[in-house]
């Protein structure tokens, strides 16, 4: 017997025409991140909770395709250690891993 499903004039892979994302700018709030944000918290009561929140010095964003790999700071620690090593092993002139092309901007 087949399930009833419910009817949509959306189906579930269509966009719909009130998400217009043409003027959208994307990582807009990245970088202000970096300097601090607020954080409004509504209660059932009708007040409002005001937190004002501030990464943590030496705090590092991970980048999605990073994440994967290393989920948290114990994982990232122990690769850049062991990149460490490797560089002190390295001539000085090849210490430069990344090329100037491949950095981010």
């Amino acid at each position: 017997m087949k399930k009833a499903t419910r009817s949509s004039k959306y189906s579930n892979d269509e966009m719909r025409p009130e998400y217009d994302f043409r003027g959208a700018v994307r990582g807009k709030f990245y970088k202000p991140l970096h300097k601090g944000y607020t954080v409004q918290i509504h209660k059932a009561n009708g007040t409002t909770v005001v937190k004002h929140l501030k990464l943590e010095e030496g705090a590092v964003m991970l980048q999605p395709d990073v994440r994967k790999y290393f989920p948290d700071s114990e994982t990232v620690n122990a690769a850049l250690r062991s990149l460490i090593t490797l560089m002190t092993q390295m001539p000085d002139k090849s210490k430069t891993l990344i090329p100037k092309s491949a950095s981010r901007k």
